[in-house]
């Protein structure tokens, strides 16, 4: 990756209120992310923020004020890395999350945190002392080639290490496996693989819009040619029959696994020590025009 341009910035606050079904607000510390994700979703905020530069290769780093009454959050459920990763290899410099972790203990708030860094286990001193707090890694792969095609975030294998070790320490996680490339992603094997040390399995399929829905559909005709007509038939023609298909296969296999699979439901109480609970957003974007409306706000 070429050099990231790095940016200090104010922020009139750090905590947005979001429409988001999974949580009451959004925290990005972060204004982009540099993990380069080919098929990041984010990118569109280029449109917002200015930034002329290739996502991925571009960072700003917040500062805001003081939180005043934290506690006001309290029972509130704040979700850290919307739109950016909180543990972007920056962080470990510039500290942001962990500081705002630091301002929000003792407020009551649930604490969820969205990454694809083992960067998360500097703070688990931290993250501990949120009642409930749970941990999401995003792996989307079991083959190192495949996620080094699609993101510069660290190996599968250091995901799910740091996985385990929060899992072993108390803290509730989550395997987000998200985005589901059609004929690529195995999910019965990464379920398999995770199943003993997470509470949930978050399924998210591979959503093609934007900029980067060109460049996707390109790798795929250039790295796998047999699958160019099924995408073009699900991103091309609209198609929805292989997500109709997979989630029905998932349902079956979850059955037979033993493991509850809902829609929907972003379940995050669960006990600590139940089966963990598959949890399908293929039509995320339906939930989203269903949620409630008014955009996000600053609180």
């Amino acid at each position: 990756m070429s050099s990231v341009l790095v940016r200090e910035i104010e922020a009139k606050s750090i905590i947005t209120k979001t429409d988001i079904p999974v949580c009451d607000y959004a925290v990005n510390p972060y204004v982009g992310c540099t993990h380069a994700c080919k098929y990041c979703y984010a990118s569109f905020m280029k449109r917002f923020t200015g930034h002329t530069e290739p996502w991925g290769e571009f960072l700003d780093v917040k500062y805001w004020p003081d939180i005043k009454k934290p506690e006001k959050y309290a029972g509130k459920a704040l979700f850290f890395g919307t739109v950016t990763d909180p543990y972007n290899p920056q962080e470990e410099q510039y500290r942001r999350t962990r500081a705002l972790l630091e301002q929000l203990q003792g407020s009551g708030i649930r604490l969820s945190i969205q990454t694809k860094s083992d960067l998360v286990l500097r703070d688990i001193d931290l993250i501990r002392t949120f009642p409930d707090a749970r941990v999401g890694f995003s792996i989307n792969t079991l083959d190192e080639d495949f996620r080094a095609d699609m993101d510069q975030a660290v190996s599968i294998q250091r995901r799910l290490d740091a996985m385990k070790t929060l899992h072993d320490a108390g803290v509730r996680t989550t395997c987000f496996i998200s985005p589901i490339f059609p004929g690529i992603t195995d999910v019965p094997a990464i379920i398999d693989r995770v199943r003993q040390q997470c509470q949930l399995i978050w399924l998210e399929n591979l959503n093609l819009r934007g900029s980067y829905k060109a460049d996707i559909l390109d790798y795929i005709q250039a790295a796998y040619p047999q699958l160019l007509p099924l995408y073009r038939e699900i991103y091309r023609q609209g198609n929805r029959a292989y997500w109709e298909q997979l989630d029905g296969a998932l349902e079956q296999y979850a059955a037979a696994a033993g493991l509850p699979y809902v829609t929907n439901d972003d379940s995050m109480c669960r006990d600590f020590d139940a089966p963990p609970v598959i949890v399908n957003y293929f039509y995320h974007e339906q939930i989203k025009k269903s949620a409630r409306k008014g955009g996000a706000r600053r609180a």
